[in-house]
């Protein structure tokens, strides 16, 4: 590895002398300031992340805290997008990142702990129980948090429009004549409350009736579940023409379920995803959906952090609504 003693003996100044030229100092000529820099980048020398973090208390380093509740991890599309847009971000502006979890070589710890342990600068929390007591714990602990699809009062959050995502999607449904329509929604979060909330409110906006039996709960990316859901509303005595899934992933349960029963999509019923993955676009026919902006989410997620991290005095709780755009495929009817 290369050592500033190296770049020295190679440029005949002193250790002092390359160390001013590499940390920006303005006591030496510029001549020399730019001589020196473009040495120590021919001889390969990086500057040690542990001295720099001694000399600005700074590790250039961002925790990620990713969890979801059916454990799909890195396979969920939507969320290796937007993790995807932090990382890149993050490395664009000179960061690392670093997942955060809650035990490190068997030993037990909490996440704000892991978080000193790594001392990591800020930490991008997505997709996880966000009322989990460690979890408060780490958006009080001082360390620069900015959530993903969730609102605490003291931290800027970067949302998904789901509201309008929401109605957007019901409004294109009803469009191509649909009245009965059902909504398989996720379990309990701000973002299931939103679709739900919205779903309810577009319905009531366009005089639709919505009987208790069609509103029905199942874990995101839990397409077992899905496929039970999807029974249930197609075994209704007055079935829904069209079905509303949480996301796309969940929707290929019931898309197996219906095929199971020999039924045609969309001919003998109508399903709408929601997120936007390539695979949605990829069935046949491709699904109605609602695509996320799922890169712009992680990118806007990453800025927002290095920006509090960078300059602590200027930061401003924010919420940062990113929209997306309803993918109209074929698997919805048009009703005559």
């Amino acid at each position: 590895m290369v050592s500033v003693k190296d770049i020295a003996a190679k440029c005949q100044v002193s250790v002092a002398t390359v160390s001013k030229a590499l940390n920006g100092y303005s006591d030496i000529s510029r001549e020399k300031k730019e001589y020196i820099n473009k040495v120590a980048r021919e001889m390969g020398y990086y500057p040690n992340s542990a001295a720099i973090a001694l000399k600005t208390n700074r590790t250039y380093n961002i925790g990620i805290l990713f969890l979801d509740a059916a454990h799909n991890g890195l396979t969920n599309e939507h969320f290796a997008k937007v993790l995807q847009g932090v990382k890149e971000e993050a490395e664009t502006r000179g960061y690392d990142i670093t997942f955060i979890n809650n035990h490190i070589g068997g030993r037990e710890m909490t996440y704000t702990e892991h978080c000193r342990y790594r001392g990591v600068d800020g930490v991008v929390i997505a997709c996880i129980d966000f009322e989990a007591p460690e979890v408060v714990e780490l958006v009080n602990s001082g360390i620069p948090v900015v959530t993903i699809d969730h609102i605490f009062n003291n931290t800027t959050a970067v949302i998904s429009d789901n509201v309008r995502g929401m109605r957007d999607l019901v409004r294109q449904v009803h469009a191509h004549g649909h009245s009965r329509i059902a909504f398989i929604h996720g379990a309990d979060s701000s973002v299931s409350r939103d679709r739900l909330a919205s779903f309810y409110r577009t319905m009531d906006e366009l005089s639709l009736d919505v009987p208790e039996e069609y509103t029905l709960v199942c874990q995101y990316g839990d397409t077992e579940t899905a496929a039970k859901m999807t029974a249930k509303l197609l075994d209704l005595k007055e079935p829904p023409t069209c079905i509303l899934y949480p996301d796309d992933f969940t929707a290929i349960g019931g898309i197996n379920l219906i095929k199971q029963r020999n039924m045609n999509i969309p001919e003998d019923i109508s399903v709408v995803g929601y997120d936007g993955i390539s695979y949605a676009k990829a069935l046949e026919p491709p699904l109605m959906t609602l695509e996320q902006d799922s890169d712009a989410m992680g990118r806007k997620a990453a800025t927002s952090l290095i920006q509090m991290i960078e300059k602590p005095k200027t930061a401003i709780v924010e919420r940062l609504v990113v929209e997306g755009h309803v993918l109209t495929g074929r698997s919805v009817k048009h009703m005559r």
